[in-house]
């Protein structure tokens, strides 16, 4: 059941504690009145109301959600001080200042972060994008806020997964078989067979790799690809092992707790074809092949490898973003608010993204008048996605303009403050690196950073 508000916050507890214990710090006290407005939470409650017509969820009865003003408030606290879910919990716990904030009664307990987890997943990406929209709509309507200018710049959403190998995920692969596989023989009983244990036998294989890479002689790459390749064939005969086990299992999902059964066998031919993805990537690597949709882990293959061409990390894993910020000036500092990010799989070029881009402003019914693009824009789709827009200037760093040598100056200097608010929202809203696997998770960290990203613009617009 869905449940928007908690209970009454205040108590006769908070009557005998200090002022300077009731009244919240500035930054609080100012995002405490913004999320008053019970329409910011409206997306969820309509996305709730689509699930309960699906049969999925429901809106008046049953075992009621934690509620969502104070979700909400969770995971806005979340993103500004970085804390993982457990770490939240905890420390919310033992504030009185984060208890008042998130309108949690000093004698009510904090929700669990298991359920704060599994309600971001469940929420995903989409319905926090509303709520960002919401954001910038109410911006325009209350303070005034006119998009005169607009910078737009790509980054890396960075996946939660160490630098990958081949080797590695021959490791990987064969460890998940054999946890997967005895979760199946759990749930379905003895007699479906089982996946041999060969993780101390890659891992041998694993360490000689390291050793040989450190020798200098000609002779290391032939044998790394061979040690390469014998990891390939153990992994191989786990794979032929999982499938049996599979099989055999499927024959006897029956009776009680079938769901389980087969949601655990399903598991097993997920993570089954992911170790037989490595392997045909050994192959490919091995014949001279280029492989262009690589795997680069076992537990979130949605991400990619990612080539942006810096010096310190010339390969990054994970997705690719594109940041729009529409801003009132294009002074010095100029802080504005950021539109739901455009995500696609792979590394795609900078203009693939930007109808995306540039839909969102028509959604939100913004026309600035001047754009700065990165110099990475190029192509006859530029002019193709901006027709709609209409701006009288279009920036392209590195691009000579028929203007003023003190616009372009300006322009270039406004272009490059879009590197600083990517830096900034890496930095203190856990832009850098997505904590929740796959690109749907990916996508819900990153509308939960812009979220509340704009949601602290708008607090600071009203103070």
């Amino acid at each position: 059941m869905l449940r928007l508000s908690g209970g009454q916050v205040e108590s006769l507890w908070d009557e005998v504690l200090p002022v300077g214990a009731r009244e919240l710090p500035a930054d609080l006290a100012a995002l405490d009145v913004l999320l008053r407005d019970r329409s910011l939470v409206a997306p969820i409650a309509a996305y709730w109301e689509l699930e309960a017509a699906a049969g999925r969820a429901s809106v008046g009865y049953g075992r009621p959600t934690i509620a969502i003003e104070t979700y909400v408030r969770l995971m806005v606290i979340k993103h500004r001080t970085g804390w993982g879910y457990e770490t939240l919990v905890r420390e919310v716990s033992d504030s009185l200042h984060l208890r008042r904030f998130c309108l949690i009664a000093l004698g009510e307990r904090v929700p669990e972060e298991s359920t704060v987890r599994k309600l971001t997943r469940r929420l995903g990406g989409v319905v926090i994008d509303e709520l960002t929209r919401l954001v910038i709509e109410k911006a325009v309507r209350e303070t005034r806020f006119r998009a005169r200018a607009v910078r737009i710049d790509s980054t890396v959403v960075e996946a939660d997964v160490r630098y990958p190998t081949d080797s590695g995920l021959t490791l990987d692969g064969a460890r998940v078989l054999v946890r997967e596989s005895r979760h199946v023989s759990a749930k379905v009983g003895d007699g479906v067979g089982r996946v041999v244990d060969r993780t101390r036998a890659l891992g041998r294989r694993l360490r000689l790799i390291s050793r040989t890479l450190a020798r200098r002689t000609g002779e290391r790459k032939a044998e790394v690809l061979a040690l390469t390749e014998e990891a390939g064939r153990l992994l191989s005969k786990s794979i032929r092992e999982a499938r049996r086990v599979a099989v055999m299992a499927r024959r006897r999902a029956r009776g009680r707790g079938a769901r389980a059964k087969l949601a655990a066998i399903e598991r097993l031919e997920e993570m089954t074809d992911r170790a037989q993805r490595v392997v045909t990537q050994i192959g490919q690597r091995l014949a001279g092949e280029a492989i262009p949709d690589r795997l680069v882990s076992m537990f979130d293959p949605d991400a990619r490898p990612i080539r942006k061409g810096k010096l310190g990390k010339p390969n990054e894993f994970g997705y690719v973003a594109q940041i729009c910020e529409v801003t009132e000036n294009t002074k010095r500092g100029a802080r504005g608010f950021i539109l739901p990010a455009s995500m696609v799989l792979g590394n795609p070029q900078e203009q693939a993204l930007l109808p995306a881009t540039i839909g969102e402003l028509d959604r939100l019914g913004l026309r600035p008048r001047e754009v700065a693009l990165d110099g990475g824009f190029q192509g006859r789709g530029i002019e193709e996605a901006l027709t709609g827009l209409a701006p009288d200037r279009v920036f392209i760093a590195g691009r000579q303009q028929p203007w003023s040598r003190r616009t372009q100056h300006r322009l270039a200097r406004y272009r490059v403050g879009s590197e600083g608010r990517i830096s900034h929202l890496k930095r203190e809203y856990g832009l850098d690196r997505s904590r929740l696997k796959g690109e749907h998770g990916t996508r819900a960290w990153t509308a939960w950073a812009i979220a509340t990203y704009n949601l602290d613009t708008l607090a600071i617009r009203n103070t």
